[in-house]
């Protein structure tokens, strides 16, 4: 009588016809046996399991972040791209050498090593489309229907990539896990703006430095990964905050407009519009040099979040009401904002608080005076 080591040896007795089939070539990955394929979505959906002792548990953010990245793909026809997937198989499973076939019976999983999000992500759209679809089958909506019936056709086929690992225990998972996320270092916070060109300001800023000659005026930096050469004023991620503290008012973490979809007719109203700003402040402060306080990381995104309130005080943004304000910029005595070390003391967020409420209070005290006695001289 043959001896059965497996789950996939008494399963594989009486073959099932219901197997999942996973076509792939064998190697090692760190001395350890893997194997390497591509599969669609809808059969991915179906043969893996997350064990949570392995696990962190699904973070929201993230996860939000993926679908809207998933969903450019599916609205917008737009080009993703996606890391592989690892798995353990666990002792699942059997490699079909004749065939080079991994072949899983119906009830083994693999469990998911690295991607636990992504795959997250990509059921958390299938639900929405199908209950969607539900809803449209429902109403007899049928020109609804075929368009869900796209999309779900388009991520069903979605192709992911993955690596099995076949062979390592539970600690040796926890250990990749550990290795996998908390080793790798992730690119900088000027690379990531610069290499992510579909998100509505960073098009922005890439529009104005490429087609705006005022920009010429500036240095940006737009090599480094971290910080900024000796030679530049700004770097492309300080002018994406700027961008967003002068539309929005608010820092760039908590950007509200700084996603892939967006209306092109106000895009380019905004670059205009930033493209004037920015040769005002020319106009209006000393010349933009290293060392110089109005040109400072911490006043620069004062000066925009001040600039945003005065602008939008009728709702929208006003041209008008933007030149105005940026006319008592060269009346401010910048060197007195902070005093002894606050300037490197404060945390971050609080020094362009400061700066902009002093900035702010000070338009409000002497604009009337500083600005009209200017208009009557010239």
């Amino acid at each position: 009588m043959n001896s059965v080591t497996s789950l996939s040896d008494l399963l594989s007795k009486g073959k099932n016809s219901a197997s999942v089939d996973i076509p792939g070539m064998l190697g090692r990955t760190f001395g350890q046996v893997t194997l390497s394929a591509t599969m669609p979505m809808s059969k991915l959906f179906s043969i893996y399991e997350v064990d949570l002792e392995v696990q962190r548990s699904i973070n929201p953010r993230n996860l939000t972040k993926l679908i809207d990245y998933i969903e450019l793909y599916l609205q917008d026809n737009q080009p993703i791209y996606f890391p592989g997937i690892i798995f353990s198989a666990r002792g699942a499973g059997q490699y079909d050498e004749g065939e080079s076939v991994f072949r899983l019976e119906p009830i083994e999983k693999l469990f998911v090593v690295d991607g636990q999000h992504r795959l997250a992500a990509f059921r958390r759209v299938m639900e929405s489309l199908q209950s969607q679809m539900a809803r449209a089958k429902d109403r007899r909506e049928y020109e609804k229907m075929e368009e869900i019936t796209e999309k779900l056709r388009r991520l069903y086929a979605f192709p992911a990539s993955i690596m099995i690992y076949l062979d390592i225990n539970a600690r040796q998972e926890r250990q990749l896990f550990s290795d996998i996320n908390k080793l790798p270092r992730k690119i900088g916070g000027n690379l990531a703006v610069l290499r992510d060109q579909r998100r509505y300001y960073h098009v922005m800023g890439t529009e104005l430095l490429q087609n705006c000659p005022v920009m010429n005026n500036i240095a940006v930096d737009t090599f480094s990964e971290r910080g900024k050469g000796p030679e530049f004023l700004f770097t492309y991620h300080l002018l994406t905050e700027v961008l967003v503290a002068l539309f929005e008012g608010r820092m760039k973490s908590g950007a509200r407009q700084n996603g892939y979809r967006y209306d092109d007719k106000m895009l380019s109203e905004h670059v205009d519009l930033a493209a004037t700003y920015f040769g005002n402040l020319l106009k209006a402060l000393p010349a933009p040099v290293k060392g110089s306080s109005p040109w400072t990381e911490n006043m620069q995104l004062a000066t925009a979040l001040f600039i945003h309130d005065e602008a939008t005080k009728s709702g929208k943004f006003n041209r008008y009401a933007m030149n105005y304000a940026i006319r008592i910029l060269p009346h401010i005595q910048w060197e007195s904002i902070f005093s002894g070390e606050e300037k490197d003391r404060l945390p971050r967020r609080t020094r362009i608080m400061k700066a902009y409420q002093h900035i702010a209070n000070f338009y409000k005290e002497h604009h009337v005076m500083l600005i009209t006695d200017e208009e009557d001289a010239g």
